[in-house]
């Protein structure tokens, strides 16, 4: 069953709560009730963005990608439209402690964010991808959530929403900031996964699948290595310095220039393998990566 919460407003009478003191931005307290209180099971789709911050969960609600040893608060994120499965018994823990910070669409229209909200990654991050916090940044993320929060709870005037919106762009920043740290500080599982991202684009290549299905997504590559490919992308942009399109594109000249001078296949039997329709956007491809089309490389070998 999918239930569909469209505005704070609902959410709040889910919670039953009081309304909301603003229809469009809002901060809630997780401990005044639990999230999906009036929700026993079933898919649940926010109409708003939501970033939420957890602590004092038991360890069944422990995160995927927790750090060992780690046992400080979380911070989770949601964009409208995205599904968000509830359990039986798996709702927030009764000891939990946090916040929710809920922002409808509409109250960014005509500001800076209106357009760029949507080009934070971690809002289309899956569950066991969150941001685990220091104390130090947990100080600095619940000020900020703090002062928005008040802008709201007195009488507003003309500069409370300017307000919230710089707030709120500079929480995104810190946001930004503090992952980065984590997939630095997370230099192991990050390395892992981008071995196996290398083992598995090697082994497509050099198998008959690109011919049958194409060239490999990023969601197709995500999915096997079990994270979200905004995730994903995120973590080969802090190693490499590429997303995970341009690491694709990578494998895919290196076995290219493989095929080009060690065998005699065509251009076009080579483009064919390597999962391209036409001809032409393989070429095309090559030469914006090498500086040479395939022929052109192929020759410099003698």
């Amino acid at each position: 069953m999918i239930h569909q919460i469209k505005t704070i407003g609902q959410f709040y009478k889910l919670r039953n709560l009081p309304p909301p003191e603003h229809p469009l931005i809002s901060v809630v307290d997780i401990a005044t009730a639990p999230v999906y209180s009036q929700i026993e099971s079933g898919n649940v789709v926010f109409g708003f963005y939501v970033i939420s911050f957890k602590s004092g969960y038991t360890a069944r609600e422990k995160y995927g990608l927790q750090p060992e040893g780690f046992d400080g608060g979380v911070l989770g994120f949601r964009a409208p439209g995205q599904v968000v499965k509830v359990e039986p018994n798996k709702a927030v823990s009764s000891v939990a402690s946090g916040w929710m910070l809920c922002i409808h669409p509409d109250f960014l229209l005509q500001t800076s964010l209106a357009g760029k909200i949507r080009s934070y990654d971690f809002f289309y991050y899956d569950f066991n991808e969150a941001l685990f916090l220091s104390d130090e940044e947990q100080t600095i993320i619940n000020t900020i959530v703090a002062n928005i929060a008040n802008e709201f709870q007195k009488a507003r005037d003309g500069f409370s929403q300017k307000i919230a919106i710089a707030l709120i762009e500079a929480l995104l920043t810190y946001i930004e900031r503090f992952y980065q740290r984590q997939f630095k500080t997370n230099k192991v599982a990050s390395h892992k996964l981008l071995d196996k991202l290398d083992d598995l684009l090697n082994r497509y290549f050099d198998s008959h699948k690109p011919s049958k299905e194409g060239l490999p997504t990023v969601a197709v590559l995500a999915e096997e290595l079990n994270v979200s490919p905004h995730y994903l992308s995120a973590m080969l942009r802090s190693i490499t310095g590429k997303n995970t399109q341009q690491h694709i594109h990578e494998k895919l000249i290196v076995k290219a220039k493989e095929l080009l001078s060690a065998t005699d296949m065509s251009v076009s039997e080579i483009a064919y393998a390597l999962g391209f329709e036409h001809l032409q956007s393989f070429s095309k491809l090559f030469k914006t990566k090498t500086d040479q089309s395939p022929l052109e490389f192929r020759q410099s070998f003698g």
